[in-house]
């Protein structure tokens, strides 16, 4: 296994102390006594010569962790990603080799995972036509300026099916195995997509906030499974604040705080507040929200996380020196937030992030993301196994 493995002490000698001091400094009172430990860093992919994105961590009940993510791939945007998971068995020590989970005829990106609580494992992903502009381009230019092996592969990956099949395959999509993830079914509409996908509220119900990307008259909304997944349903709309456009919103992910109140945060794009997180919440199990607001974190896109204690922690990617990742804890539901910790910042350029976080049975906590890291083209799945003290 290709490895990064630090150490603390390496990792705060190599330069990254001012990272993490700079988290630790301002803290607000509800949280001023909280720090990190990291314990090490490591790749843990295993195909060096592919491109990963987009990954998402889970701790099943049975101490198992499961990270789903888009594989196989050549490149951010190409025509050959697939949702694929890899499971460790020793807390994030080894890792499995890829699994496949869903593999349409285009691009299959960003994917999701979540355990219910019937044991029912859901993945979740959506499909995408992105790499088309590049390649018409290409096959108008006869190939000019492409490497003839990629020209061809991507041609073949193209005419796996007509221009009315790649339209159908379009969507946002959730699978689901009710034997560990021996077997998976076929692809389930889940209505919205984000990222890391669906979670699971205290009353049983599943709840997914996202975006509806290709059907007219995109929404930002939440919908809901009454049935472990089989099916969803629109709950709700989440409206912009004003003077925003929701095709403007990206990427939401939820979490169910300890009094029950449920905290959406949402990557922003609109020129107020561009590039940081925003964060809206329901008291009424998601039936409405309040208007989205900006609560300081330049950062994107976000998974949130309740911890054992009860506890928030949000982890989101840092596309802007120093590049890396960040984690900040909330111990008032997500009302207010800590400031950032470093969970790494020794990346060498935007192109990473989308972490998310998974505790295990001893408290501690794994974190996974994407990044291409020096002398590679291709991004790794990284992972930081540490500690809040």
């Amino acid at each position: 296994m290709t490895m990064d493995l630090i150490s603390r002490r390496a990792f705060l000698n190599r330069g990254l102390a001012a990272g993490v001091g700079l988290g630790m400094a301002g803290l607000s009172r509800a949280s001023a006594q909280v720090g990190i430990e990291v314990a090490d860093l490591r790749v843990i992919s295993l195909q060096p010569n592919l491109y990963h994105g987009w990954p998402t961590v889970a701790c099943c009940k049975n101490g198992q962790l499961i990270v789903a993510y888009s594989g196989s791939r050549e490149g951010h945007v190409c025509p050959f990603g697939r949702a694929e998971i890899v499971r460790s068995h020793d807390n994030g020590e080894t890792w499995t080799w890829p699994q496949v989970v869903g593999d349409s005829v285009i691009d299959d990106r960003d994917a999701g995972v979540l355990e219910t609580r019937s044991g029912t494992l859901l993945v979740t992903s959506f499909t995408s036509l992105a790499y088309e502009g590049a390649l018409n381009n290409a096959i108008a230019a006869e190939g000019a300026g492409w490497d003839p092996g990629r020209f061809r592969r991507w041609k073949a990956a193209h005419a796996r099916t007509d221009a009315e099949g790649r339209k159908r395959a379009l969507g946002v999509w959730a699978f689901r195995s009710t034997d560990g993830g021996l077997t998976w079914s076929e692809r389930i509409d889940s209505l919205v997509n984000s990222p890391h996908g669906p979670i699971q509220l205290s009353d049983g119900r599943l709840l997914y906030a996202g975006c509806d990307l290709w059907r007219p008259g995109r929404k930002v909304a939440v919908a809901q499974s009454l049935d472990d997944g089989i099916s969803w349903e629109l709950l709700s709309e989440i409206e912009p604040r004003e003077g925003d456009e929701a095709g403007r919103y990206h990427e939401l992910h939820a979490v169910e705080a300890s009094d029950g109140r449920i905290v959406v945060q949402i990557r922003n794009h609109n020129t107020q507040n561009d590039q940081e997180t925003l964060q809206c919440e329901s008291e009424d199990g998601g039936k409405t929200w309040s208007k989205p607001r900006a609560i300081g974190v330049w950062g994107l896109p976000s998974h949130l996380l309740r911890l054992a204690d009860g506890r928030l922690l949000m982890t989101y990617g840092h596309r802007r020196k120093p590049f890396g990742n960040q984690v900040r804890v909330s111990e008032d539901g997500g009302r207010s937030w800590s400031e950032p910790l470093a969970l790494s910042a020794d990346g060498i350029g935007g192109d990473l992030g989308y972490p998310s976080t998974a505790q295990l049975q001893d408290g501690s906590l794994v974190s996974v993301w994407y990044e291409v890291m020096a002398g590679s083209g291709n991004a790794v799945l990284r992972q930081a196994r540490w500690r809040l003290t």
